[in-house]
Order: C-alpha cells, then structure tokens, then sequence
C-alpha cells in the first residue's frame, strides 16, 4: 500500500516533482562537471611536471649560474692539414661536446656528501652536455691569393654545387652523462628500454650509449651503429622511450658519467645531483641539510617546481577550483533550498489529507515516512537527469578536447624537436619550457557515487522538514478544515 500511495501522490503532483527534479538535476550536474574537469586539469598539470622530472627523484642539486663572459661560445679550429681536399674543395668535420656556459658545475665528491646526509635514502650524480658538429665545404686557401690561376684573383670554383665560397653546417644534440652502476633516481628511472638494453655498471670507462627512441627514429639510428660524439665514435647499445606517452625523455644520448667527463674535458664534475628521500615528511629538512652543507648550490623540490607552472594551465586550475567550487556550492545550495520549499509547501496544502490519515491510524512515523519517501523518489529522479547531463556534459568536453597551454620553469631538457638547451633532466633551474596539452575530464566512478548520494541526501534534507511539518498536524486540524 506505501508503494502505491506513494506513486499516486507523486503522479497527482508533476509539477512538484519536476521543478524539484530539475532543480537537483541542475545541481549535480555541475558537481559532476566541475569535478570532471578539476581532475582533468590536475592530470595536465601532472602530465607538464611528468616531462621535467623524473620519477624517483624528490629533490635535485645543481650549481649557481655562471656570470655572462666567463665560459664563452663554442670555438672551432681546423690546421691547414684538417679535412680533405677534392677539386679544389676542402670537407671539414669536428665534434665538440660541451657543457652549458651559463651554467655552474659542481664537484663530483657532492653526490657523496649528500649521499651521506641524514633523510636521503639515494643520490646519484648526472652531467648533462650537448655535443656540436661544425661540418661543410669550403675553396682551397692556397688558390685564393691574389694572381694564382687565370691571374684574375677571383676565387676558384669552389663549395657546394661548384659555386665559389664556402658552406657550412651545424648540428647539435643533447649527452646526459649518468652512473651506470645507479639509475634508480634520476631521468633514467622514468624511462623503459625499447630495443637492445639499457646501461649497465660494467660499461663505466666504455665507449656505449643509449638513445631516445623518437631521437633515434628522426635520424635513423639503431641498436648497433655507431654515433660521434666529441670525436669518438660511440656504440648504441639500446633505445629507450618515456614511460608516460605524453612525456620526452630528458636528454637525446645517454653515455656513462666517466665517458662524458672526458669526453668534454670535465673531470670530476657534474651539472646535477638527484637525490631521493626517505619519505615524502623528509623532503623539507633534506632540502634544508642539503642548501646548508653544499655551499652556492641550488636545491629545488617537486613543489618548488609545481609552484612556477603558469599561463593557462595554471588560470584553468584557480579558474575551476575556485570559482567552479563555490558556484557548484551555491547551486546546490539553491537547488536544496527550492526542494525544502516545494515539499513544505505540499505539506501545508495536504492538510486535510495527513490529518485525516492520522484520524483513521496513521501514526507520526508513518506520515513522516510517507513524506520522507515521496523527496527521496524526488532526489532520485533529479540524481539520474542530473548523472546523465553531467556525463553528458563530460562526453562532450572529451569530445571537443581543448587545448591549454603550460610553461614551467624547470631544467627539464626539451624533447627531440623541442628545442631548448641541454638542461640535465631536472627540476628546479631557470630554463622556460612551454608544451600544448590536451584536456580530458575524466569520468570515476567516486564521481557517480557522490551524485547518487547528493540526490540521496537532497531528498532526505527536504524529507525531514516536509515530515516534521506535516508529523505537528492534528485530527482535529483536519476535521474543522473538512466541509
């Protein structure tokens, strides 16, 4: 008999039902959206930090900034025997590998003073380099001067395609010296081997390499060829890719740490020290310790990094938590107001009919429950248009996938293609690094369940004051409204 009473009451009532339907539906569809989206963009903040830092890594040690003037650019020098010589044309190419000269380093011994401080569970030490090729053609000097042959003094024909003069290339790309013997924190850690394998700690002092598998692809490199690199030629032992698809690796050529010393003239020195804590509770005094023990040296953390992502992603985030909270809020606070009402408002003009109910049997429980039951069916039927407009709202935003824009000030070498100066991996230096970034709003299932027990909840809210209202009525109230 409740069932049917309750079906019949609701059906006697569809304007009532529907405004309040309506008005919870409006309101947890925007819950639903706003926290859709607030994970979306919480996700494509995760996934810009994802591409600048390994995982692993909490805190990263790097030296001060070296004062303009003091390293210089990259110089080439040939001796008049460098290259050879066809038809009057010279083919010249050198290797140089080198570190940034904006760029400070530190001693090799800081991986083992921070290694040994209390809080740090792991330290590893990296140098990061980029290796210049100077290569291209230019005329025989000997039949440049004046009255050699043909006594004209014009240049011979020389250069590309027989033309006089000279052409020239330069190519470049990104060497991370690192510790074959501990890979665990660092970029490293973030990657996986595609092909071949990865460094061992057998290949320190060797001439091996892995290579970034896009980096690899774009200039036809394999498992087995050999690279130059500051004028040795290099093994590639193994490709490697990024664990997370919408992250680069950090650098194009992985070579042992002792290899890239020599290599570029660096003994006992590296660009960046990663460092892992104990526990997340530790990272703060680590980084404290560390700023203490290692003079002039730049200690940055994950949060430290987070705290400079900006442009768009960052207005996204502060534009969804704050003003998409508190306008879900609001929203929901009206929706639950107008339930209240209308269900009061039903109660009072049921007065002859819960007084009458009462006269004949019908207990206080029972009229609450009657009442209670009729805005839970009411919170329901608003829960599911809501739940469907809301996924209904999330099909869409994935369906269109707009795109934000984020830069991070971090050391996180750009990707093949990217551009950007080698910047060993980390996190926590000046370099600015901008990628587009396509934002999904996922759908979980935590998500549906708040909106079930939000309609749930409404329904039981405008219940209790529609039962407390309608439980003070009296048979008495109800017989002299009789007539």
């Amino acid at each position: 008999m409740y069932w049917t009473y309750l079906r019949r009451e609701l059906a006697g009532r569809k304007k009532q039902t529907i405004i309040v339907a309506v008005g919870l539906a409006v309101a947890i569809a925007l819950v639903i959206v706003v926290n859709a989206l607030s994970a979306g963009v919480r996700d494509a903040q995760a996934q810009a930090l994802e591409s600048v830092y390994g995982v692993g890594t909490d805190l990263t040690v790097t030296g001060a900034a070296a004062e303009p003037g003091e390293g210089g650019g990259q110089r080439f020098e040939f001796d008049s025997e460098a290259g050879e010589t066809t038809d009057g044309t010279t083919s010249v190419s050198q290797s140089r590998l080198t570190a940034d000269f904006m760029r400070g380093t530190l001693d090799a011994s800081t991986v083992e003073s921070v290694a040994s401080l209390d809080g740090v569970a792991a330290a590893s030490g990296a140098l990061s380099l980029t290796n210049i090729t100077f290569s291209g053609e230019m005329p025989d000097r000997s039949q440049m001067q004046q009255g050699g042959p043909g006594e004209s003094g014009e240049p011979p024909a020389g250069g590309p395609d027989g033309a006089g003069g000279s052409a020239f290339d330069l190519d470049s790309f990104t060497v991370l010296g690192i510790d074959p013997d501990d890979t665990a924190v660092g970029p490293l850690s973030a990657v996986e081997v595609s092909e071949g394998r990865a460094l061992a700690a057998g290949d320190a002092g060797e001439l091996v390499a892995v290579v970034d598998a896009s980096y690899a692809t774009t200039n036809e490199i394999s498992v087995g060829d050999t690279i130059d690199v500051g004028g040795s030629e290099v093994e590639v032992v193994g490709l490697i890719a990024s664990t997370s698809s919408d992250a680069d690796t950090a650098a194009n050529v992985y070579i042992p740490l002792d290899v890239a010393q020599s290599l570029a003239g660096l003994d006992d020195v590296v660009s960046t020290v990663y460092v892992q804590s104990t526990s997340a509770n530790q990272i703060d005094a680590v980084q404290a310790e560390i700023e203490d023990s290692v003079a002039g040296a730049t200690v940055s953390s994950q949060s430290d990094l987070a705290s400079t992502v900006s442009s768009s992603l960052a207005s996204a985030s502060s534009l969804i938590t704050n003003l998409g909270t508190w306008l879900s809020i609001l929203v929901l606070a009206v929706a639950l107001a107008l339930a209240v009402l209308f269900t009061i408002s039903g109660v009072t003009r049921r007065t002859r009919e819960f007084g009458t109910l009462k006269a004949i049997g019908w207990s206080n429980g029972r009229v609450v429950g009657q009442v209670a039951g009729e805005s839970v069916i009411q919170g329901l039927i608003g829960g599911a248009i809501g739940l469907a407009i809301g996924l209904a709202g999330i099909g869409i935003i994935n369906l269109i996938s707009p795109t934000i824009s984020s830069t991070a000030a971090s050391t996180g070498q750009a990707g093949p293609g990217q551009g950007g100066g080698p910047m060993g991996g980390g996190f926590g230096g000046m370099a600015q690094q901008a990628a587009d970034i396509v934002l999904h709003a996922p759908i979980t299932l935590w998500v549906v369940a708040a909106a079930v027990g939000i309609a749930i909840a409404g329904g039981l809210i405008a219940g209790a004051f529609g039962g407390w209202r309608a439980a003070r009525l009296s048979p008495a109230e109800a017989l002299r409204s009789v007539g």
